[in-house]
């Protein structure tokens, strides 16, 4: 209501550059675009990165779309790389191996908030002076040795998708760590034009100058984010007691080696935005999907290999990513949102294990 009473309720107005100081401030980011998705905010970066026909972009396949799309529409070659074992994250000692004189870029995804190796990554991206960009769309409030994802690679990306822990129905936000792509970012979020700088008063006039798109979302979209990013202590509070609760709740199944749990490695602090377990089989995770939905519970599978796609199968020239296969025949993601009562977890977990003891296994 106030965005409206405030007479603009188009991009970078009042609650679009609140959103936008406190991200920066909180995770110490020098500059952070707000844009109308994570997908915008990635397509931003191959823009700003000159990403060409030819290029080749090394990308984990166990991941959303958007993370390779945003390269694709460029003409980049995409490289897939496999998950890690112990997680879905990237697995970062096998990024050098892919890497070719027409590399130009790392992307990794912080899968479930779960920090990828930072360390490794960006030494091999030094190495060979490549770009690297955090596709953190799961990981606000997630760190890598007590420093903020998205805040490390060269540039980053956040979601605001009514899925995640922060929402504006759709929404992101691009964050930009490298202070010499800051300017041109502008030009490109205003439609390559340099309106940004006009309404600073730093040029009389504003023109065309470069490529770009229309990557703001509406003062109406930021100010139901920043009522959430005022609440994000409250949120994350919340969703830390629902993760545990299923950790501690599931560790005897764990135990009995009937699944696995999430394994969080040592140098990640994460934001419990996903919950997941691993089954032993493809058919045993189908037949325990079919359990929990038949008693109410949307328990889901997620991602399903990029390089396997229907899109991008015919293109793909790699090896087999074997660990990326796994995670998507083995994966259940559970329910996991700031509404979730402690009864009902109890429930979701009563339903695993009721799953396990009536098949016997």
């Amino acid at each position: 209501m106030d965005a409206v009473r405030r007479e603009k309720i188009s991009g970078n107005g009042y609650y679009t550059q609140q959103c936008q100081t406190f991200i920066e401030k909180r995770y110490g980011i020098p500059k952070v675009l707000l844009t109308t998705s994570c997908t915008d905010a990635l397509e931003m970066v191959a823009l700003l990165l000159d990403i060409k026909p030819g290029d080749e972009v090394i990308v984990p396949s166990y991941t959303f779309v958007s993370t390779a799309n945003a390269f694709v529409l460029r003409g980049a070659n995409v490289i897939f790389a496999d998950s890690f074992e112990r997680n879905p994250n990237i697995d970062a000692e096998k990024i050098e191996l892919l890497i070719t004189k027409q590399t130009k870029a790392i992307v990794v995804v912080h899968y479930a908030g779960f920090s990828c190796d930072m360390e490794l990554v960006m030494s091999i991206a030094s190495k060979y002076n490549l770009y690297v960009i955090e596709d953190a769309a799961q990981a606000i409030e997630s760190t890598y040795r007590g420093k903020p994802l998205g805040s490390i690679g060269h540039l980053g990306c956040f979601s605001f998708h009514e899925t995640k822990n922060v929402i504006s129905g759709e929404g992101g936000a691009l964050l930009i760590n490298d202070k010499l792509f800051v300017e041109r970012a502008e030009i490109i979020w205003e439609k390559g034009t340099n309106r940004s700088a006009f309404f600073r008063g730093e040029t009389d006039k504003y023109s065309w100058i470069d490529i770009g798109s229309s990557f703001l979302p509406s003062e109406i979209t930021a100010a139901f984010l920043y009522a959430q990013l005022e609440k994000i202590e409250e949120i994350q509070k919340k969703r830390q007691e629902i993760w545990r609760a299923y950790h501690t709740n599931l560790k005897k199944l764990e135990a009995g080696g009937c699944v696995l749990l999430p394994s969080i490695p040592d140098f990640n602090q994460h934001n419990a935005h996903i919950f997941y377990l691993i089954c032993r089989s493809e058919e045993e995770r189908n037949g325990l999907l079919h359990h929990l939905n038949h008693h109410g519970v949307n328990a889901i599978f997620h991602y399903l290999p990029l390089h396997k796609s229907l899109f991008y199968s015919s293109k793909y020239r790699g090896n087999e990513l074997p660990e990326c296969d796994r995670y998507a025949s083995t994966l259940i993601r559970l329910p996991l949102y700031f509404e979730l009562y402690n009864k009902e977890v109890l429930f979701i977990t009563e339903k695993i294990y009721d799953f396990y003891n009536e098949s016997g296994k």
